[in-house]
């Protein structure tokens, strides 16, 4: 069975491995999007502040949030089957309207 590896940057240290984690390891490329996609929500709820701006959050986000991706086993090319920076981007009109209620 396959193996796929959710992977966590720190957009707030951009490009240093060093801050790079190992989040888990999930049976199917589907789990393991669900799991960056989980991730990038806690992060955006956690860090919505009360008035602020989907643009704010946003750009809160791409400055210090966690950047989740899935790494496939050896040999198989995934692709880009997540990218956190659109989908937090997809998601932050939602977060400050469920917040602000």
């Amino acid at each position: 069975m396959s193996k796929y590896t959710v992977m966590v940057d720190d957009n707030f240290h951009y490009m240093n491995e060093d801050e790079r984690h190992t989040h888990g390891t999930l049976a199917t490329v589907e789990e393991a999007n669900a799991a960056c996609r989980e991730l990038v929500d806690k992060w955006l709820a956690s860090h919505y502040e009360p008035g602020m701006t989907a643009e704010k959050l946003y750009n809160s986000y791409v400055s210090f949030g966690e950047d989740p991706f899935v790494v496939g086993p050896p040999g198989e090319n995934i692709g880009d089957t997540f990218s956190a920076w659109d989908y937090a981007r997809a998601r932050v009109e939602a977060v400050c309207a469920e917040r602000k209620s």
